[in-house]
């Protein structure tokens, strides 16, 4: 749970928690699995937990567009910021 909620800091446990719970564990299980989500939040929580990059589905359609494998970097956030 991140969005604005999810960043406040008497929230910042419960959205752990809750990303604990089934999303981070399954990022975690896949290494090379290339994992997609739209909000910003989203994409900065998963590499928040996990050092893993996530990319928005614009940005996975257009790589296959470009006939290019799917591929998203390491992700270098390592705090947490407002971002949505």
């Amino acid at each position: 749970m991140a969005g604005s909620f999810g960043y406040e800091a008497e929230h910042d446990a419960l959205s752990r928690a809750m990303a604990e719970r089934a999303l981070i564990p399954a990022v975690r299980a896949v290494a090379d699995a290339v994992v997609i989500a739209a909000r910003v939040s989203c994409r900065r929580q998963i590499g928040n937990l996990t050092g893993r990059a996530a990319i928005h589905p614009a940005e996975a359609l257009g790589q296959r567009m470009r006939r290019e494998p799917l591929a998203a970097t390491r992700a270098t956030a390592t705090t947490q910021a407002p971002c949505d």
